[in-house]
């Protein structure tokens, strides 16, 4: 009874797990090892980091003048057509110059008045019967009475619009009988000489990376399908109030088959990616997405493993999720089998997204 007794108590002591270890036991578990997850990776990359940009813009020449006008008046004649070519130097349009000639001869008469009221003047004073103070006066009054004859005759001029260069005339919102005003266009000429350019609206991320001088494929739908080579003439250097976005301009080889108004699309290609631009990764690295909230996996190359971590998420597209904070570019993260991971998870990588 006694021998049994202490039996009992020993194996109450040692409990199922202290007698596998050390009461009697000579086989103990192995620990389990966990395998090593299969994963497939891609860098985090910046969302414009694309090589090259599709734009579409439209066909200007590269100067296009309005003309106008220097004082107001009717319009007796308009002596073009939109479309029509012109040289330079050639006669445009005409004011009917009934009111601009009387206008002359009334400054030319006063003239005439302040002349003589000057020789009075003059003649007066050498007699002792007035003072300088009186010639002065008359003749500052000659000389305001010339400088308005002389404008007078410069409106007169200025009432025959000609062509500043050779061109076409691209519109004619001006038409005989109209009253014309001062910097109101009556036609808009585009000067030939210059070229055509495509216009392009581009965004102020992208802009920054366009530089002068840097070639283009340009495709216009009126030519066909060949491309042109264009070549980037200029980068606006202030965006748009209403749109915000920045006029670049290419300019375009001659084609006599170009045309101010026709719509063409250009491929640019883009500089490096600025610092500090969004990040984009594929769908299939984000998981638990909430709101504008959502999680990848990180790869940790010291460990082999993978960290859960918290990113904002921006848009969604056909080329994947833009994170707008919380990965920084060149950092891995995992594209497959996110839904089998876990944090801290050791990982083997099968291969690199690309």
């Amino acid at each position: 009874m006694a021998k049994t007794a202490v039996f009992s108590i020993l194996m109450m002591a040692c409990g199922p797990a202290l007698l596998l270890a050390g009461c009697g036991s000579k086989d103990a578990p192995k620990p389990v090892t966990e395998p090593a997850a299969p994963v497939r990776l891609v860098a985090a990359a910046p969302a414009d980091a694309s090589a090259r940009l599709e734009v579409s813009g439209t066909v200007r020449l590269k100067r296009e003048t309005p003309l106008s006008f220097n004082t107001p008046g009717r319009i007796a004649a308009i002596l073009v057509r939109e479309g029509d070519r012109v040289r330079a130097g050639q006669v445009l349009a005409r004011l009917d110059t009934t009111a601009l000639g009387a206008n002359v001869a009334s400054a030319r008469a006063e003239v005439v008045r302040a002349e003589a009221d000057l020789r009075r003047a003059e003649d007066l004073f050498a007699k002792g019967w007035v003072t300088a103070a009186r010639v002065e006066q008359a003749r500052a009054t000659m000389a305001a009475a010339a400088a308005r004859a002389r404008a007078s005759g410069f409106d007169v001029q200025l009432a025959t619009l000609a062509a500043p260069s050779a061109g076409v005339i691209l519109a004619r919102p001006g038409e005989p009988g109209q009253i014309a005003q001062p910097g109101v266009p009556v036609l808009t000429l585009g000067e030939l000489g210059q070229g055509f350019v495509l216009r392009l609206p581009l965004a102020d991320r992208d802009a920054a990376r366009v530089k002068v001088g840097q070639s283009a494929e340009v495709y216009i739908p009126a030519l066909g399908n060949q491309a042109l080579a264009g070549v980037v003439s200029e980068v606006g250097a202030r965006g748009d109030d209403g749109t915000g976005t920045f006029r670049i301009e290419v300019k375009l080889p001659a084609d006599a088959r170009l045309a101010s108004g026709q719509i063409g699309r250009a491929r640019l290609l883009l500089g490096a990616a600025l610092p500090g631009a969004p990040i984009r990764v594929p769908a299939t690295a984000v998981f638990g997405a909430r709101a504008d909230e959502g999680f990848v996996y990180v790869f940790e190359p010291a460990g082999k493993r993978v960290r859960s971590r918290l990113v904002s998420l921006g848009t969604v597209g056909s080329d994947g999720v833009v994170i707008t904070a919380g990965l920084a570019p060149g950092e891995q993260v995992v594209v497959t089998g996110v839904d089998r991971l876990r944090d801290g998870q050791v990982v083997a990588v099968a291969g690199a997204a690309k």
